[in-house]
């Protein structure tokens, strides 16, 4: 019998180099097809190269990235949906978004961009050590959105890999999307860095894999139980706090209450609608904000605690506390 038909508890038992999943054959081998089709249309001829491994990451040497194992088989997609509650880069929009993030950190390795004069002044000091955690300016519109909290924010080399990844996105129409925002400029000098070097083979191509799948001893039962372990000691987002205090955590709520990831998914069209028609508010921005509620109340399992005429109402009081609180409560932002 295949792992794949394996019972969940004796799936968890197998040690994951024992797996035998590749990159080839598997949906993201034509996810990194279309990943160097947007290279080329850029024009660019730098082609990162990419492995299986435990996680998202791009090492600080490499010309390459790693992306999770449990991407390469919709089995084990499953497997860290039920476990984790969500997938990271589990649809083909969200996984793309994710490539495009490392292959800029990939492309910065390759051609040393953060030690360029003009890359310092934009995005600052690649050297400043990266922070256990930060709190973004959910409001600021010197960063571009791309992934979830507002990671552009979080360290000079997050921004630049954020503002490459806007920028090499197919029909982006960042220069519309971005009029009026400090972050356009940022986008503006990528176009200009891009244009420089991409006639110029990189200076330094690897092929170094770190942690390569084919080497991870552990089973999935101890990796799962390592991850879920991380989460539960990371801090929680800014916002978590007022979710909890404006809606039911599952140990108070009513058996039957409606779970509020589905209330919100639902209704998140017109609360960001009626926000912004109330608040002025950036219609892309409170989507944003909705967006990483979501996230959050799948999270911890929230619940409606009202009628849902009032629960629609405090979601909209609390989308609103949640754009303005940055803006008009003294936290200083992230500067660069």
């Amino acid at each position: 019998m295949h792992w794949s038909d394996l019972p969940r508890e004796k799936l968890l038992d197998i040690p994951i180099r024992d797996l035998g999943v590749t990159l080839e054959g598997s949906p993201l081998e034509g996810r990194l097809d279309d990943l160097n089709g947007e290279f080329e249309a850029k024009g660019l001829r730098f082609r990162p190269y990419a492995w299986l491994s435990t996680d998202w990451f791009a090492p600080d040497d490499a010309t390459g990235f790693a992306i999770p194992f449990f991407l390469a088989h919709p089995r084990l997609t499953r497997l860290e949906r039920s476990q984790m509650l969500e997938v990271e880069g589990g649809s083909a929009e969200a996984c793309m978004k994710l490539m495009r993030h490392e292959a800029a950190h990939a492309i910065d390795n390759a051609y040393g961009l953060r030690r360029k004069r003009r890359w310092i002044e934009v995005f600052g000091k690649a050297s400043v050590p990266y922070r256990t955690s930060y709190t973004p300016d959910p409001t600021s519109r010197d960063f571009v959105l791309h992934l979830d909290y507002w990671y552009s924010q979080s360290h000079p080399l997050e921004d630049f890999a954020e503002t490459f990844a806007v920028w090499l996105r197919p029909g982006a129409r960042w220069r519309k999307r971005y009029a009026g925002w400090p972050a356009l400029a940022k986008l503006q000098y990528v176009d200009e860095l891009m244009s420089e070097i991409k006639d110029t083979p990189p200076p330094r191509k690897t092929r170094r894999r770190e942690e390569p799948v084919t080497q991870v001893k552990r089973t999935l039962r101890s990796y799962y139980a390592a991850k879920k372990k991380l989460y539960a000691e990371e801090g929680t987002p800014a916002f978590d706090g007022q979710l909890t205090r404006t809606f039911a955590d599952p140990a108070s709520a009513q058996r039957s209450a409606p779970r509020l990831a589905g209330f919100l998914r639902q209704h998140r069209a017109p609360l960001v609608k009626r926000v912004a028609e109330t608040t002025g508010q950036h219609r892309y921005l409170l989507d944003h904000v909705v967006r990483e509620m979501i996230v959050r109340a799948k999270t911890r399992d929230l619940r409606l605690s009202t009628s849902k005429s009032g629960s629609l109402l405090d979601a909209a009081i609390l989308l609103t506390s949640l754009t303005s609180q940055f803006l008009y409560g003294g936290h200083a932002k992230y500067h660069r």
